[in-house]
């Protein structure tokens, strides 16, 4: 059975790259195949995971929207939406050695898009039964989640910043999580870039107040600053690095 897992929080709070972290975890214990989904409108999952994109799927999802409305119809006459959908998916997939990527790029614009929104679940759907991991980058309202994109979640992180405020942020995200009923197991919180790994207790009672569970909080880490910086993926960070070795003695404690 294919595991879904969805990672949210605001933007700025380093989700992509434990994101890509986490895809690197699954990899590094032969929990593979892994399917990287960035559902995250500003997309850049692929530079942590030192991939290039070239085709994503919202750019697909608006071709075929307005493909009847154009003179340059993209479908092949005598092809139907669904067999174009197929083709140009495959386009979409970026294959790696242990995991592939999906980027679902640019949010829907105006129009209709329930019937080509329906071929593409249909493909992620049938692409998905083909991996163990599904691994989401989402953004803070989890549009491709919410409107039946993305298949189902099992499991749910949460990222926050080591701020009253960013715990909040991600508390509001917990119960829109909530509200959506995605029948996840477990949801949990990862408090990111505390000094010293350690979060004060103004904030931990802050996280006490929202009602979620504290799986781990990380390390400020000066080298995700200069590997960024000097466009390294976070990936390839040094196993010893304290931020890389606090996620994943977190992660250890995952039922996955």
């Amino acid at each position: 059975m294919t595991h879904t897992i969805a990672l949210a929080g605001k933007g700025g709070v380093g989700k992509t790259t434990i994101t890509g972290l986490l895809i690197h975890y699954l990899c590094a214990k032969k929990q593979g195949p892994v399917l990287a989904v960035d559902a995250d409108a500003n997309s850049n999952l692929n530079e942590v995971l030192g991939m290039e994109v070239e085709t994503t799927l919202g750019s697909l999802r608006e071709e075929m929207a307005q493909a009847e409305m154009r003179p340059d119809n993209p479908i092949p006459v005598g092809m139907t939406k669904a067999d174009y959908a197929e083709m140009k998916f495959a386009d979409a997939l970026i294959e790696g050695d242990d995991f592939d990527l999906l980027v679902m790029g640019r949010t829907q614009g105006r129009g209709c898009y329930c019937f080509v929104n329906g071929l593409l679940s249909t493909q992620i759907s049938r692409y998905a039964g083909n991996y163990r991991y599904v691994v989401v980058d989402n953004e803070a309202g989890m549009e491709h989640v919410s409107r039946g994109l993305l298949p189902k979640v099992d499991t749910v992180i949460l990222v926050s910043d080591c701020s009253r405020r960013g715990v909040q942020a991600a508390g509001r995200i917990y119960e829109l999580v909530k509200e959506l009923n995605l029948g996840a197991s477990q949801i949990k919180l990862l408090i990111n870039r505390a000094p010293n790994g350690v979060a004060n207790e103004g904030v931990l009672e802050e996280v006490k107040k929202t009602g979620m569970e504290l799986l781990g909080v990380l390390p400020q880490d000066e080298t995700i600053y200069d590997y960024d910086g000097e466009g390294i993926p976070t990936t390839q960070l040094p196993e010893d690095d304290p931020f890389r070795k606090a996620l994943y003695a977190a992660l250890d404690q995952m039922k996955f």
